[in-house]
């Protein structure tokens, strides 16, 4: 008899070993080792977060992501209010004075290596169209289109070295607001709001404010949470209408007693599965978010309410402006946001709708530089001088940046390409002695020369001041622990007060 007749009992013990049946029963297991690393990678299988190396210590136990935690030594600053001009600033058209640009004017950049432009070819220098004067006991250069922020620069520390690695807008995007020329990394302000959570839990701890426009260049991965638990991305509010969308209580068909019953018992069943299965950071943030939702309810409308500040308050801001009284709202509005325990507040000025609504200025440096220059300086002036009069610039650190400079040469003879190698960024607050300026560029602004500075440094300043050792804030993913500083970052030792 045939070992292959359907009758033997030779072929039905066979049966079970077939290929067919070998690959079947063999790829459930490979697909159970393929779920074993999912479940890995989104640490349904991992340690609590707060146990894992890096986190400030006291975060252990605590029952909502977003509770506070002390942080790695006696900080500075409390809270974070970081001003991204999204499109590319010209630094030597706003706060690095070129004379060398007018001395060469429509010469050719020659000897300073080599030149990459984004888009066509590269054109001869080119001076600025704006005048620049020295302002305040420091003497520090600002061009005509900052006549506000003329005003506080003894108040600020200038870095006029910051050096990028790309010369795209989406990838140099991440890198200035993630720490990593790659998408999926957590932003600055998931760090942070990770390292040390936030003061208030009926409003998030890390808010974004857009431009009245849109959203920016590559959009939400600016404020997103990465491999860090999703509690810790950033809330955006809108700056037309309500600031936070389905926000009002169900009153309709669901009573304050209902809804606080019904999460009640939400609670107690993640309660009840979080003690089975301890340690999954997912769960908890979900069940945060249902809680702090329920409580910004309360919360939130007042802290986005501008009606009761002063009529001198809101003209400080240009609130009585149509040019300022879009971006004077939103740095109004993070002043109150972290004057209530906000912990980290982004103000985003430029929206990716055309390169005219940013700061791209390809086309015409003169009249985008001036455009959005007159959006902004009131509103940022107005901040720096709020905060200080009601002494909240001492605990703020206030961050002025955008993702790169712009070239020293022409583009189609009115304006300017992108420029990864020399770009200006500003801080202020937190004890930072102002009226420095810290770094230089080369003569016509090309590359950074002088104490080049990357994101992984300004990022390290940054959370120095906030008292956490940007080396131990860690997160364990894909095999090793993640910093946002990767494995460099540099104190910058004028902001800091820690020598190099």
């Amino acid at each position: 008899m045939s070992i292959f007749d359907s009758t033997s009992d030779h072929h039905r013990r066979r049966e079970f070993i077939s290929r067919r049946k070998f690959w079947m029963e063999a790829g459930m297991g490979i697909g159970g080792l393929a779920l074993i690393d999912l479940l890995h990678q989104d640490r349904l299988l991992a340690a609590d977060p707060a146990s894992m190396p890096g986190a400030c210590a006291g975060s252990e136990g605590a029952t909502s992501p977003l509770a506070p935690k002390p942080p790695h030594f006696k900080p500075r600053a409390k809270a974070v209010i970081s001003l991204f001009m999204s499109g590319g600033v010209s630094h030597v058209d706003t706060f690095q004075y070129k004379p060398a640009l007018q001395k060469y004017n429509r010469m050719p950049l020659e000897g300073h290596g080599e030149i990459k432009v984004r888009q066509g070819y590269p054109g001869p220098l080119m001076q600025s169209p704006f005048t620049f004067k020295q302002y305040g006991q420091s003497g520090a250069w600002v061009s005509e289109i900052f006549p506000h922020m003329a005003n506080i620069v003894d108040d600020v520390a200038f870095l006029h070295s910051c050096q990028g690695a790309s010369n795209d807008h989406v990838i140099s995007h991440y890198e200035w607001n993630t720490g990593s020329i790659q998408m999926g990394y957590p932003s600055v302000g998931a760090w942070v709001t990770y390292g040390l959570g936030s003061e208030n839990q009926s409003l998030p701890g890390f808010v974004v404010l857009l431009d009245q426009r849109g959203g920016p260049y590559a959009g939400p991965p600016n404020w997103q949470a990465g491999f860090l638990p999703a509690a810790y991305q950033g809330t955006v509010f809108r700056s037309k209408g309500d600031a936070i969308l389905d926000l009002r209580a169900p009153g309709s068909y669901m009573s304050p007693e209902q809804e606080r019953a019904r999460l009640d018992q939400m609670a107690a069943l993640n309660q009840n599965f979080d003690e089975k299965y301890p340690g999954i950071s997912e769960l908890s943030a979900r069940i945060a978010s249902y809680e702090l939702a329920y409580r910004m309810q309360s919360c939130a409308p007042e802290a986005v309410n501008l009606d009761k500040e002063s009529e001198a308050t809101k003209k400080l801001y240009g609130l009585d402006d149509p040019l300022t009284a879009g971006y004077g709202r939103q740095c109004l509005l993070a002043r109150r946001l972290i004057e209530r325990g906000v912990r980290f507040v982004q103000v985003i000025s430029g929206a990716y709708i055309s390169a005219d609504d940013t700061w791209d200025a390809h086309g015409n440096i003169d009249s985008n530089h001036r455009r959005h220059a007159k959006e902004v300086d009131k509103p940022i002036a107005g901040l720096m001088t709020d905060l200080k009069a009601r002494g909240l610039l001492d605990e703020t650190v206030v961050l002025w940046h955008s993702e790169f400079g712009r070239m020293p040469i022409s583009q189609r003879g009115l304006g300017r390409d992108h420029n990864p190698g020399a770009m200006t960024a500003w801080m202020a607050g937190a004890g930072i002695q102002g009226g420095q300026s810290i770094g230089a560029s080369d003569d016509v602004g090309f590359k950074a020369v002088d104490r080049p500075v990357t994101n992984h440094d300004l990022h390290a300043s940054l959370l120095y001041l906030l008292g956490i050792d940007h080396k131990r804030l860690t997160y364990y993913f894909n095999g090793r622990n993640m910093r946002l500083t990767d494995v460099s970052g540099d104190l910058i030792p004028e902001i800091t007060g820690k020598p190099a």
